[in-house]
Formats: C-alpha cells, sequence, structure tokens
C-alpha cells in the first residue's frame, strides 16, 4: 500500500466503494485523512463498514469542510452530466480527483524522478502495459503494475528511484489527475469510444493527449488520424516523441509492424534509407497479429527508453505469455492449438482472432450484440467448422449457413469436445480451437471470466475423455504436448475488466 500523507489531517469526500475506491480509502486513512466514504449501493457501502469505514451519505454532509473529491472513474465528471457530487464539490469550491492523482502527489513528495510508465489507447492498453512491465521484469527491473489493470494504484508500493510503475490510464482516470506526469507516455490509437462520457470525439482525444503531451518522452501510434494529429502537434512543440505504425513504412525512426517483423527505417548521411530488423515476432506465440505488431511495438519504444537492450527485449517479447481471455493459448493437445479469446464480446473483437490465425475450429455464440457476426463474412474462410452455443446459436446458424460448416453444441463443454475432436483429425499443420464468441456471456456466464475459465477446464478435462485428442504430457516429456506457460502477471489478468464490456478500451 502506498499511504497517501499528502492529505493527513485532511478531510476528504470519497465516492465510490467498488473497485479501486475501499483500496483508495485504506490508503487515505493510512495516511492521516479523515475519510467520508459514500456508493450508491449498499452492498458496497457494507463491505466498508466490514472494512472499519463507516458510510456517511454525502447528501447531507456539510461540503465547506472537505478539501477534496476522490471520484471513482465510473461515475461521470462532465458528460452526460457531472454525478451529483462533482456537483456538489464544485458548489463547495472542493477540487476532484481521483487515485491516480494521489499517486502521482505521493511520488512527488516521495520521489519526483520515480520511473512511471503510463499507457493509454482505445484498444490494446491492458496487453501493452503487461507487456512493457513484463519485458522490464525479465530484464532485472524492480516493477509494479496497475492502474486500470488489475491492481488498484495505491495497493503498489511506493515510488522510488529504482522502482518502475507500469500504469494503465483510462481516460477517466486521466480526467481526474491533473498532475499527471509521466517518464515515459504511450498512446497506441483513437477510436469512437464511450462518447456518451465524453461528448464528443474531439473532447475523448484532448484528454488522451494530455497523458503524452504531459510526458517527458511520448510513444504515439501514427495509424489512424486523431493520433497522427496529436503526433505531428507533438513533433511541432519539440517535444521528445517517437512514432509507432502499422502502416506507415516511410515513417523514419518509427517502430513499425510489417509482415510479422518489428521493424525501424533510418536516414543516413548519404541520404539514403536503411531499414532496421528488430525482431521476428513469430516467436512471440503470445503476440500473433497486427494489433498485437501495434502493441510490441510501443512496448519496445518504450522499453528502449528506459534503457533495456535490444536483446532483453527480444527475449521480454518472446517469453511474454498473454493476458487470461485474449487469444490466450491455453494448451496444445498434439498439433491442436486451443485459444481462449472469451474477452471478445462482439464482432470487432473476434475479428483480431481471425485475422491472426488460419485452419480454426471456432466456438461462437452466447448473448449477441447488434450486427451479430455478419460484418465478419470476409474471414469466414479461413474457418473450418463452427460450433455454435448459447442463445444465438440460431441466429448464428442463419449467417453462416452455406458459408461454413457448424455444429449446433449448445453449451460450451459439448463445443469444445466436439472442436477437439475434428481438429484432431485435421490435416491441418495447426489446428486451432478458438473460443471468440463475439458475444456476451450473460445467457449461461456471469462475465466473459468465467467463460474463458470454464473453456480451460473444458480443455483440461479432454485427457479424461474419449476425443481423440492427446492429453498434454509433463513440459519435461519432449515427445509429448507443450502446456503453454502459465501467466506472469496472473494478479493482472483477474481483473483486466471490471465488466463485460471491460473498463474502458
Amino acid at each position: 500500500m502506498i499511504p497517501v500523507s499528502t492529505f493527513s489531517g485532511k478531510t476528504v469526500a470519497l465516492f465510490g466503494l467498488g473497485g479501486s475506491g475501499l483500496s483508495t480509502a485504506k490508503a487515505l486513512a493510512a495516511g492521516g485523512a479523515r475519510v467520508y466514504v459514500w456508493d450508491d449501493s449498499e452492498p458496497a457501502c457494507e463491505k466498508a463498514r466490514e472494512a472499519g469505514f463507516t458510510p456517511y451519505d454525502l447528501h447531507e454532509a456539510d461540503w465547506s469542510l472537505f478539501h477534496a473529491l476522490i471520484l471513482t472513474p465510473g461515475a461521470p465528471l462532465t458528460h452526460p452530466a457531472p454525478h451529483w457530487t462533482v456537483a456538489k464539490a464544485r458548489d463547495a469550491g472542493v477540487e476532484v480527483i481521483g487515485d491516480i492523482e494521489l499517486f502521482l502527489r505521493e511520488r512527488a513528495r516521495l520521489c519526483p524522478r520515480a520511473p512511471l510508465v503510463a499507457i493509454t489507447g482505445t484498444n490494446g492498453k491492458s496487453t501493452t502495459t503487461s507487456l512493457i512491465a513484463h519485458i522490464l521484469r525479465e530484464a532485472g527491473a524492480d516493477v509494479q503494475m496497475g492502474g486500470n489493470i488489475g491492481v488498484p494504484i495505491l495497493d503498489l508500493e511506493p515510488p522510488s528511484e529504482t522502482r518502475i510503475h507500469v500504469v494503465e490510464c483510462s481516460t477517466f482516470q486521466i480526467d481526474l489527475a491533473p498532475s499527471l506526469n509521466p517518464s515515459v507516455g504511450v498512446l497506441l490509437n483513437l477510436t469512437p469510444d464511450h462518447l456518451d462520457r465524453h461528448g464528443s470525439m474531439e473532447n475523448y482525444a484532448a484528454i488522451k493527449q494530455r497523458l503524452v503531451e504531459a510526458s517527458e518522452f511520448a510513444v504515439v501510434g501514427r495509424d489512424d488520424v486523431y493520433c497522427e494529429a496529436i503526433f505531428q502537434y507533438l513533433k511541432r512543440l519539440g517535444h521528445a516523441v517517437v512514432g509507432i505504425s502499422n502502416t506507415q513504412p516511410q515513417a523514419l525512426g518509427a517502430v513499425r509492424y510489417e509482415a510479422g517483423m518489428l521493424r525501424r527505417a533510418f536516414a543516413l548521411p548519404s541520404m539514403k534509407t536503411l531499414d532496421e530488423p528488430l525482431f521476428d515476432l513469430s516467436r512471440a506465440p503470445a503476440l500473433r497479429g497486427a494489433h498485437n505488431g501495434q502493441n510490441a511495438a510501443a512496448a519496445f519504444s518504450a522499453c528502449e527508453r528506459l534503457g533495456v537492450t535490444h536483446d532483453e527485449i527480444g527475449a521480454g517479447l518472446k517469453s511474454y505469455p498473454g493476458l487470461a481471455h485474449r487469444m490466450e493459448q491455453v494448451a496444445r493437445h498434439g498439433k491442436v492449438l486451443f485459444v481462449n479469446d472469451s474477452k471478445a464480446t462482439n464482432a470487432d473483437a473476434a475479428e483480431k482472432a481471425l485475422l491472426s490465425f488460419n485452419d480454426i475450429y471456432w466456438i461462437i455464440g452466447g448473448k449477441a450484440k447488434a450486427g451479430g457476426i455478419a460484418p465478419l463474412r470476409p474471414l469466414f474462410p479461413k474457418v473450418r467448422k463452427a460450433y455454435l452455443i448459447g442463445a444465438a446459436a440460431d441466429e448464428f446458424a442463419k449467417t453462416i449457413e452455406g458459408a461454413v460448416a457448424y455444429e449446433q453444441c449448445g453449451t460450451l463443454d459439448a463445443a469444445t469436445a466436439a472442436a477437439a475432436r475434428d481438429a484432431a483429425a485435421s490435416d491441418a499443420a495447426e489446428p486451432v480451437v478458438l473460443l471468440s464468441p463475439a458475444c456476451a456471456s450473460y445467457d449461461q456466464f456471469k462475465n466473459f471470466e468465467l467463460r474463458g475459465d470454464a473453456f480451460r477446464e473444458a480443455v483440461r478435462g479432454l485427457e479424461t475423455q474419449p476425443s481423440g485428442v492427446s492429453a498434454p504430457q509433463d513440459e519435461t516429456d519432449q515427445g509429448g504436448a507443450d502446456a503453454v506457460p502459465p501467466h506472469a502477471d496472473e494478479a493482472a489478468t483477474s481483473a483486466v475488466a471490471q465488466s463485460e464490456g471491460g473498463a474502458e478500451s
């Protein structure tokens, strides 16, 4: 824990006791603050009571007593309308901040030069955050990872010059952190997301820009118009910034993903260009696909800035195990690869997995979202067979009829066994049993994490079933099947997203 001593002896209001809220209350109390906690949810208030706090209805509070309102990122700061606590705080002249800001103030007090890497973007934040942390840790650094991924930031160890904090930041968190000033700021990409909370795409982009503009060194994606504009703006300011790209081979100095490789082009004094290969991502099984190429390029650039050698970065990329439920390679039975992509709760998310593999035995279905899987039609030729489960099964059968062979399985267990049976009999070099449902989980599971866990258990159970798939052998048996290594960052993966849609993605 990081005790928040910057509010020692002061009185603060805290709204929101889910997620990081209770952690923040404990850190404030440990630092000597008087904390008035409240949540509109009675179960959340009960958890606070169990932790030793007495919830106080902030509707009834005298707001002139408070030095600050610590607001959960889940409550709106501006759009569609300020949360009622925000309105009360502003009327009383009380600042409104979040737990990231509390961390930043402690960092400024304890060790202003403590290394801080902050990552944001619409997509890929969690993977890039965990990848950077993994590379640094494998290179021997003392790393603390948290924020919008896994561990609340105030539950981490305190800042120091020899400890690197790697923090994922949602737009909601950035909006509540006016002091945000990372050593390395990473902005991956920008596409329309949560605009009900931002008011417009321009507001959304402006909030993301703050993270890299305030950094000592910025890494910015250049493959969408909003990020490209931010990159060019930082260049005009003379800010230390490097680009990353999947689409701009002539972007000198940018680490780019091209045909499975990380590369970078340099201008030579002779006016010629030297194109330098940096790493072959085919050696990193958990980083398949162009979207992971962007994540890897960002991680390479950030870690290079922090003094990690190219060999060390390559070793970290190669050994990275990936995040749970996001194209997670859970096992390899013989030649059959089993991939848990339960986080793919819509067609756009499932598209990334379909683009990353061939010879796919695809488990799909659940509670369908608008548009279904029709947008994925161009990728149907990559699918050998589909296995339909859940409430969307009949709807999806109509969509793939005549384009993809399919089997109505009903449940995930039945689909896993059927897909494993067919994949084992395949003539493909690497048949892939892929759970990428393109659906919410609510018809059969409480959340996508439990759905992914059930898939893992079903795969483990194949060794006791007459499925025709060879059971995984002990890792020391070189002639047997290889189990995919367990997660290096298990604490982070279980809370990557806190609801079906996840934290802001």
